[in-house]
C-alpha cells in the first residue's frame, strides 16, 4: 500500500462529496471542484471519510494512488478553507497596483507589466509591495503565484525582485575590486 494513498481523508461537515463514473466532485462553502480519476483508482465514502483504493499493484498505479489521494485531500481543504500564497516585492521603485481585473507591475524595466487575474483567483494587495494570491484550487494558486514571481525573479546580489514571503534568497558577494 502507498503510505499516502492508504490514509483516509476526513470530510468536514460543510463539504459534500459526490462520486460518479470516476469523477469526484467536492462542494463546499467556497465553491466546487471536480477531478477525473484513472480507471484503476476507486474512491468510496465511508462514514465521514473518503477512502482511495487501487485495482492493480503495478508501479504506475501505486504512484497514481498517492497522487489522487493528495489531489482529493487538497480539494476538500480548498472548498472548506481555501489556499493562499504571499509574495513580497523588494527593490527601489518596484511596486504593483490593481486596476479592475489586472495587476500592473513596475519592476525596474522601461515598461510596465500587465498581469490579467485568472477566474477563480482572488488577489489582495497590502500597500504596493505585498501580494496575497488566494483561491480554492491549490494548483492554480501556486501557478499564479509562480507566474507573478517569474516577472522579476529575485537576484542574488541585492535581493531585488518578487519573492515568496517564506523564501530565503542566498546572497552573493559582489566584486571585490582589483588588488595591486
Amino acid at each position: 500500500m502507498s503510505r499516502i494513498g492508504k490514509l483516509p481523508i476526513k470530510i468536514v461537515d460543510s463539504v459534500k462529496v459526490d462520486i460518479k463514473d470516476n469523477i469526484v466532485t467536492v462542494e463546499g462553502k467556497r465553491g466546487k471542484l471536480s477531478q477525473e480519476l484513472k480507471s484503476s483508482i476507486k474512491v468510496r465514502v465511508e462514514d465521514s471519510n473518503i477512502i482511495v483504493e487501487r485495482s492493480f499493484d503495478d508501479k504506475q498505479t501505486r504512484a497514481f494512488h498517492g497522487l489522487y489521494r493528495s489531489l482529493i485531500s487538497n480539494m476538500v481543504k480548498g472548498v472548506s478553507d481555501g489556499f493562499s500564497k504571499s509574495l513580497t516585492i523588494s527593490g527601489i521603485g518596484y511596486r504593483v497596483e490593481q486596476q479592475g481585473t489586472s495587476l500592473f507591475f513596475n519592476l525596474g524595466y522601461s515598461t510596465q507589466f500587465e498581469y490579467v487575474i485568472p477566474e477563480g483567483i482572488n488577489i489582495r494587495l497590502d500597500g504596493n509591495t505585498k501580494i496575497a494570491v488566494e483561491g480554492i484550487d491549490k494548483c492554480r494558486v501556486g501557478q499564479v503565484a509562480a507566474e507573478i514571481r517569474g516577472l522579476r525573479v529575485p537576484e542574488p546580489y541585492k535581493g531585488k525582485g518578487i519573492k515568496y514571503d517564506n523564501e530565503v534568497i542566498r546572497r552573493k558577494v559582489g566584486k571585490s575590486g582589483v588588488k595591486k
